[in-house]
């Protein structure tokens, strides 16, 4: 990644005040084979996005008690269900998904690690049929929000998140927020595009059209309450992440992997983890690592 040619874009969307209109994706479920495993291995171990997965996990932790019930909305091939529940192993998880073939490759991954702490249910994250008022303690939601149709689901799902939320559970979303300019979108899309499938790169690009703006996420999220607080990626929402206050201080033990984690990363993983993370820090938020 060049940094000159990435703080040119960033500076633009700094300065600009155009507002792009959202361009959905073109379906909410995610079916195709060939998307599915392109996204699979994105995550998987030596996947470009295994450094995101546990940026999240460890920004997630201290909304994560032992013993809670924890509901992964869009769960997808459970690449990120996976590191979370690692982090976790007090907890238990529910993975939401609305794709069946999505499912049998979360299972798939599930098994291969072993993880025991983990459940699967196919449902809409619209409505969660499939689980009761007030039935778990922590919400938690990936850079999925932007599969949604429109601001009305967006809103919907939210809503339904809140209704299976308990009183006093923790919510943490995480998503891209909508840039200024096609060509924005497009560097980021393409920058790495030698080392990425095609197939990623294209809906790599799809999922930044289809991100909603930071306004939307903010009106969506309301439904919790005011504890809600909102963080970004410095100089442009590249990265929106919306998280109620750590309900746990963090253990020793669970510290400690965190730290065997990233350092199971490759040496090019660390290196992006590290970047990103500094990219946040440079808007005022503390490091992922610091497990605030």
């Amino acid at each position: 990644m060049s940094v000159p040619r990435m703080l040119a874009h960033l500076i633009l969307e700094r300065l600009s005040r155009q507002e792009l209109a959202r361009v959905p994706e073109a379906d909410a479920v995610m079916e195709v084979p060939e998307q599915i495993t392109a996204f699979a291995n994105s995550g998987a171990e030596n996947g470009i996005l295994a450094w995101l997965y546990l940026f999240h996990s460890l920004q997630s932790a201290p909304l994560i008690r032992p013993g809670d019930t924890v509901l992964d909305l869009a769960c997808g091939p459970a690449n990120q269900l996976l590191r979370m529940a690692q982090l976790n192993p007090q907890a238990q998880f529910i993975g939401v998904d609305a794709s069946a073939r999505m499912l049998e490759q979360a299972r798939a991954t599930l098994e291969r690690n072993q993880v025991g702490n983990v459940s699967l249910l196919q449902d809409d994250i619209t409505c969660l049929r499939t689980l009761d008022d007030s039935s778990v303690d922590c919400a938690l939601c990936t850079m999925s929000l932007h599969h949604l149709p429109d601001v009305h689901a967006l809103q919907q799902t939210m809503r339904t998140t809140r209704r299976v939320l308990r009183r006093t559970g923790g919510v943490y979303l995480a998503d891209f927020g909508r840039l200024k300019h096609r060509a924005t979108q497009n560097y980021f899309a393409y920058d790495r595009a030698d080392c990425q499938s095609a197939q990623f790169t294209r809906d790599f690009l799809n999922s930044l059209q289809a991100a909603f703006s930071v306004e939307e996420l903010a009106q969506a999220t309301a439904v919790f309450g005011d504890e809600v607080r909102q963080s970004q990626t410095a100089l442009a929402p590249f990265m929106v992440v919306l998280k109620t206050p750590p309900r746990r201080q963090i253990d020793d033990a669970t510290r400690g992997l965190a730290h065997a984690l990233h350092a199971q990363l490759s040496a090019g993983q660390r290196r992006d983890f590290n970047n990103f993370d500094r990219w946040f820090r440079a808007a005022g938020n503390p490091s992922a690592l610091a497990l605030k």
